[in-house]
């Protein structure tokens, strides 16, 4: 190597070692931001990744990074390697003129503010996303549901204006750097091949086409004999989710009874712990209860690579919330899981990984045997509605798959024709892929009320591949150890073969390292099947 050229490991230990602060400063802000909406607190996150993206812009730092890229072959050290080729992924989106950078970062937290804020309004009450969702879960009054359902999407027309301009912003950054769109650098920036993932949507697509077709057409049969009404008059608020993205609960096995009384950070706590795994520290400094000014959302933060991992959840009794507690600790245990010995850039993992082991674990509120071995759910009881928790997950799979190509497509258009009509696309896709029916005259930009687009943009497709992982991994350890609970080896396993390893393999090498097999849509087709 040249006297001239830069060494390659001086390189990336200069660089993770400046960015590992600035990083962990900006997820305590955004975390405070997430907790507590406040311009103080929005000021902070803001100063926070304007820092952090300062030092991801720096034409010298991402100069020596491409050299030594290229000094360093993959064959005779291939930690490196990824070190570097994981900071070149991070460092090119950040490779524009910083006032657009702090445009995009400082409209951004302005979004995400409004969205934790935010209470849709019916009549003079101020409803959160929980009271929403419990009129469509038990109101027989059509008119309540509408309203409801209308509340859910008045922070759309909020925000509209704002996403859009997001969208551009993010448009201009890729189109700089020489990508088709945002959502092309995006694919291309976190190792998915945009022709190969929109393969996989079609033959998710083609599974699950007609078994969702038939499957709610049944379920359509059943509301409107409930609502007084014919089907072609069914519309979205008919629907106890506000997207569609779960079967109505009136539908299958109604669980929330078995949850009433049940504590959901013991119940969570206890299901890992049966595998080996103390979530205690991590629930400790975690925020799991509904307030005012807080995001009303779930999610999972690593804050610093070292293991401040917290979760925010909005909990109320049910089994809704009990699977989101399973899922949110999914990712807290895989987080806590990466091997500290790793450098900090590895010390990560790619977003489908993590969400396939949150959604497998998501699964067990479904499951018969943690129902009762671990939820406490009487044998007797659970053996009346047994044979339909299958038929539930199924309906669950379904209705997910459908809704994640209405996602996945809308954002590839939105990035592909920010001036387009989307309010009209909107529905064209939940019409084509949900078989729902708009409402009559309905004009507003309702995709706008879906956090993801603003916040956390090209990310959905990571659902479904994640639902892939949790099926095919699942699988895996089911013929391995006999199920997913009461077993301290599953933790082992998961954590030696799974977690451990961060981010330095490749998702794809690790999935086929771990379950055997290149991630497929196999076991998708098979579940939903029936």
């Amino acid at each position: 190597m040249s006297a001239s050229r830069p060494d390659p490991t001086t390189v990336v230990d200069e660089l993770e070692a400046r960015l590992a602060p600035l990083e962990a400063a900006a997820g305590r802000a955004w975390w405070d931001a997430s907790v507590e909406a406040s311009d103080a607190n929005d000021r902070l996150r803001i100063d926070a990744e304007i820092a952090y993206t300062a030092v991801l812009a720096d034409p010298g730092r991402f100069a020596a990074v491409r050299t030594a890229l290229v000094d360093v072959d993959p064959t005779t050290d291939p930690l490196l390697h990824r070190r570097l080729t994981l900071l070149h992924e991070e460092l090119v989106p950040n490779q524009v003129d910083p006032v657009l950078s702090e445009r995009l970062i400082t409209l951004g937290t302005d979004v995400d503010s409004t969205f934790t804020s935010f209470r849709g309004a019916v009549g003079d009450r101020r409803l959160n996303d929980n009271e929403i969702n419990e009129i469509l879960r038990t109101s027989d009054d059509v008119d309540e549901r509408r309203a409801a359902w209308e509340a859910s999407k008045q922070v759309g027309a909020e925000v509209a204006e704002r996403v859009l301009e997001l969208v551009r912003l993010r448009n201009e950054i890729a189109e700089r750097l020489g990508y088709r769109d945002h959502f092309a650098m995006s694919l291309a920036l976190s190792e998915l091949d945009e022709d190969r993932l929109f393969a996989t949507l079609d033959e998710a697509d083609r599974a699950s086409a007609e078994p969702f077709a038939a499957w709610k057409a049944g379920i359509d049969a059943g509301l409107a004999e409930r609502f007084g009404c014919t089907v072609d008059a069914l519309r979205p608020w008919h629907y106890d989710n506000v997207f569609f993205q779960s079967p109505p609960a009136g539908s299958g096995v109604d669980l929330d009874d078995f949850f009433t009384d049940v504590d959901l950070v013991d119940l969570t706590r206890r299901t890992y712990a049966g595998i080996g795994i103390d979530i205690g520290p991590i629930v400790d400094v975690s925020d799991l209860e509904p307030r005012d000014g807080k995001n009303q959302h779930a999610f999972c933060a690593d804050i610093d690579r070292s293991g401040d991992i917290r979760v925010l959840c909005n909990n109320v009794p049910g089994e809704e919330w009990a699977g989101v507690m399973l899922h949110e600790f999914g990712h807290a245990i895989y987080d806590a899981g990466l091997d500290r010995s790793l450098p900090w850039g590895l010390r990560t993992m790619h977003p489908l990984t993590t969400e396939g082991i949150a959604m497998m674990f998501e699964g067990l509120a479904k499951d018969a045997s943690w129902l009762t071995s671990v939820a406490g759910v009487d044998a007797g009881e659970l053996d009346a509605v047994r044979a339909q928790l299958d038929v539930d997950v199924r309906a669950g799979l379904l209705t997910f798959c459908r809704w994640v190509l209405v996602m996945t497509n809308f954002e590839r258009g939105l990035y592909a024709d920010p001036e387009g009509d989307h309010d009209a696309r909107w529905w064209d896709l939940v019409e084509r892929y949900q078989l729902l029916h708009r409402p009559d005259g309905r004009s507003a930009p309702d995709w706008a009320a879906k956090i993801h687009i603003a916040s956390t943009p090209v990310y959905y497709q990571n659902y479904l591949l994640g639902q892939l992982v949790a099926l095919q991994l699942g699988a895996a350890i089911t013929e391995r150890f006999g199920g997913l609970i009461g077993d301290e080896r599953i933790g082992a396993f998961l954590h030696d073969e799974v977690f451990a390893p961060g981010a330095s393999v490749r998702w794809d090498r690790l999935i086929e390292r771990v379950t055997g097999h290149p991630l497929s849509a196999s076991h998708l087709a098979a579940a939903i099947a029936g």
